[in-house]
C-alpha cells in the first residue's frame, strides 16, 4: 500500500520544487520532499522523469466529456465522463444538470447515488451541481426555456426532499424569491451561485449578503454594464470585480474569454478568488461534428467546430469542449500566469470553495493522495486518485 514518486518537479501552492519526491501510503500523501527520499524506497516506485507532479484538478462545473452527458442519467454515462476527464488530470468533479423536467432530474439523483458508488477509475463524484431552472429567460443561453421556473418553497422544496447529494446550486438572483432561497441554501451547506442572470450590481451586492459567494461562468450568461433611459448601471460582472470575497469560475478554453479578458479577470481577482472550470459537455474528448447538448433523448444538437460547441445558427456558444488540461494550458501560454498560479485555479481555489481543502486541492501529508504527472506543456502522463493510478499514458 506504498507507492514513491521520484524525480519529479512539485508543484506547490507558491512555488516548484525542482526535484523532489512524493510517499503514499494507504491512499494518503505520507511525505514529501527536496532531492531524493530519505527512507529507503519500498512498494511501488514510479519515476516522474522530471515531469511535474501536481495535486489533481477539480472542476465545479462540467457536464460530459466521452461521448456522454450526466442527463442521459445511465450509470454507464456517469463512469465514461469521470474516467474521460481524468485521463486528463481531473481527479474530482461536481456531475452538473441542464434546466430539465422534475421527473428528470430526480431521475438523474438516482443515477447518481449509484454511479457514485461504482465509480472506482474515475474522477470522484463530490456532489451534484443544479444549473437551474431558476434562470432569467434573456440570459438562457442553451437553458431550454420550456423548463425554466420561479424559485418558490413549493417547487425548490421537492427538489431538496430528492436529494442529500447538492452541493452547489446556480441561480438567478434577482427572480422574486431568489435571495429567501439562497439563505436557506447558505444554511444547509449548499452553495448558491449567481448565474443565467439580468441581475445589475445592486442585484449582486444583495445576494452576496444572502450567501451568493460564487458567479457562475463570469462573463457568460450576465451582462456587464447597461443604459436604461440614458443612465448607466454596473452589471454583474461588474459586481464581481467590486465584491473583494466573492469568488469567480471562468471558462478558460481560451475560446469563451480571450486572453485580454483572461488577463483583466486575473489581474483583478487574483488566483485565490478564480476557478478554472470546464463546462463541457458530452463532446469533451471527442471529434468536432455534431452532438446533443443534455441527454439524448430530449437534448438539443449542436455543432462542435473551432474548439467550442455552438447552436446550430452560430449566434451563441452552447458549452465548452475543454478538458481541465486544457484550461491551465491556455492560463499559462496565452494568458501568461505564472505555473503555480495556473494550478492553484484548478485546485486549491476550487477545494476552498468546495470546502473540501482539509483532503484535496494541494501536494500537503494527510491530504487525499489525488496526483497527476504532465511536462512542460500540461500534457497529462498519469492521474492517481487515492494513490492509485487511473490514468497512465
Amino acid at each position: 500500500m506504498r507507492t514513491t514518486l521520484i524525480n519529479g518537479r512539485l508543484v506547490l501552492p507558491d512555488e516548484i520544487w525542482e526535484h523532489g519526491y512524493v510517499v503514499i501510503e494507504d491512499g494518503k500523501i505520507a511525505a514529501l520532499g527536496k532531492g531524493d527520499p530519505e527512507e529507503p524506497l519500498s512498494g511501488e516506485v514510479i519515476d516522474a522523469r522530471s515531469y511535474y507532479i501536481s495535486p489533481g484538478f477539480i472542476d465545479l462545473h462540467t457536464h460530459g466529456a466521452g461521448g456522454a452527458d450526466f442527463m442521459d442519467a445511465t450509470v454507464d454515462a456517469y463512469l465514461t465522463i469521470a474516467e474521460t476527464h481524468a485521463r486528463y488530470g481531473t481527479t474530482a468533479l461536481l456531475p452538473t444538470t441542464l434546466t430539465c423536467p422534475d421527473e428528470e432530474l430526480f431521475h438523474m439523483f438516482d443515477i447518481y447515488r449509484e454511479a457514485k458508488a461504482r465509480n472506482t477509475k474515475g474522477a470522484q463524484f463530490l456532489g451534484i451541481h443544479l444549473e437551474g431552472p431558476y434562470f432569467a429567460y434573456s440570459q438562457r443561453g442553451a437553458q431550454d426555456p420550456a423548463n425554466l421556473k420561479q424559485p418558490v418553497p413549493e417547487h425548490y422544496g421537492k427538489i431538496l426532499e430528492a436529494s442529500d447529494d447538492i452541493v452547489r446550486w446556480s441561480i438567478a438572483p434577482e427572480l422574486p424569491g431568489a435571495l429567501e432561497l439562497g439563505r436557506l441554501l447558505s444554511s444547509r451547506k449548499i452553495l448558491p451561485s449567481v448565474g443565467h442572470t439580468d441581475a445589475v450590481c445592486e442585484d449582486v451586492m444583495e445576494a452576496f449578503e444572502a450567501g451568493y459567494s460564487l458567479m457562475t461562468h463570469l462573463y457568460s450568461g450576465m451582462q456587464g454594464v447597461t443604459r436604461r433611459n440614458a443612465y448607466r448601471y454596473a452589471g454583474a460582472v461588474e459586481a464581481a470585480f467590486l465584491l473583494d470575497g466573492m469568488d469567480v469560475e471562468i471558462i478558460a478554453d481560451g475560446v469563451h474569454l480571450p486572453k485580454s479578458l483572461l488577463q483583466l479577470i486575473y489581474k483583478f481577482k487574483g488566483a485565490d478568488r478564480i476557478a478554472l472550470i470546464t463546462d463541457s459537455m458530452r463532446a469533451a474528448g471527442m471529434p468536432e461534428g455534431a452532438y446533443k447538448l443534455g441527454s439524448l433523448k430530449e437534448g438539443q444538437t449542436v455543432v462542435v467546430e473551432d474548439g467550442v460547441a455552438k447552436l446550430p445558427d452560430r449566434s451563441a456558444f452552447a458549452g465548452s469542449v475543454a478538458t481541465a488540461d486544457r484550461l491551465v494550458r491556455t492560463m499559462v501560454e496565452t494568458a501568461g500566469v505564472p505555473l503555480t498560479d495556473a494550478v492553484k485555479m484548478m485546485t486549491a481555489t476550487p477545494a476552498r470553495i468546495l470546502g473540501v481543502s482539509d483532503r484535496k486541492g494541494s501536494l500537503e501529508t494527510g491530504k487525499d493522495a489525488d496526483i497527476i504527472l504532465f511536462d512542460d506543456h500540461i500534457r497529462v502522463s498519469r492521474t492517481l486518485i487515492n494513490g492509485k493510478t487511473v490514468a497512465c499514458k
